[in-house]
């Protein structure tokens, strides 16, 4: 099964390795017993499904999360079931590919026009007239 990252993009779950491990934090005894942390692996720099452009920018978004060799690993311990934690670890890859995939907008830098300048410069001194009719001595 396939899962839908955008319309022309798409992840084989095939991809993804999932394993259990030991869960920190509250839960009592079960999470003492039970394996419920779900710690998901995607091999980001041999993906297939990826374009270069959008692997690139995975795995610099990631961080951290990426090893040296390309590999996004995601920890999922937010639940108290498996499966809870097994979808949560798999969106939350989704919404890194996504960001990744955005594309920034092209901005142009500009200078500020001249009128911009004076509304500046303007707002300045308005600003330092009401200040400097604070400090006026007043006598009874």
């Amino acid at each position: 099964m396939a899962i839908p990252i955008l319309p022309a993009l798409s992840l084989p779950e095939s991809e993804l390795e999932v394993s259990y491990i030991l869960a920190s934090g509250p839960g009592g005894q079960n999470v003492n017993k039970v394996a419920t942390a779900a710690q998901l692996r995607f091999d980001a720099a041999r993906s297939p499904s990826l374009p270069e452009r959008i692997r690139t920018r995975v795995l610099e978004l990631a961080g951290t999360r990426a090893t040296r060799d390309g590999v996004i690993v995601i920890t999922a311990r937010r639940f108290r079931t498996q499966i809870r934690n097994r979808e949560d670890a798999i969106e939350r890859l989704v919404a890194l590919i996504r960001e990744a995939a955005h594309r920034p907008a092209f901005r142009v830098a500009t200078r500020p026009g001249r009128a911009a300048r004076q509304r500046r410069l303007d707002g300045k001194a308005h600003r330092a007239s009401i200040k400097r009719g604070r400090s006026g001595r007043f006598e009874d």
